[in-house]
């Protein structure tokens, strides 16, 4: 290729294309060397987060409030797991769920 033959745009635009291949060939380096040391820990009977004492967590977020108990608003209700008492006692008292809502 006569790089001297081609125009201004037309070298940015190879430039542009050669840093995109350098960026995926790194990539995909990168991904093939994690899954080469997974594999050997996994061998060796381990998970590569053991051996580098990176701790595998998910961290949690708490579900946003959607009910509030009307007698006390500082009790809340995500909607999610076990019914609080006070909503239950509320729906048997003849109230609804659209009543409770925040």
């Amino acid at each position: 290729m006569d790089l001297n033959a081609l125009s201004l745009k037309e070298l940015k635009d190879l430039q542009s294309q050669v840093a995109k291949a350098i960026a995926s060939y790194e990539d995909r380096k990168k991904k093939e060397a994690v899954a080469e040391l997974e594999d050997r820990a996994r061998q060796m009977g381990f998970t590569l987060s053991e051996l580098l004492g990176t701790p595998v967590t998910r961290k949690r977020v708490a579900a946003t409030a959607k009910y509030a108990n009307p007698e006390n608003p500082s009790e809340t209700w995500s909607g999610r797991g076990r019914k609080p008492r006070w909503y239950e006692a509320a729906l048997n008292a003849g109230r609804s769920p659209e009543d409770l809502a925040i």
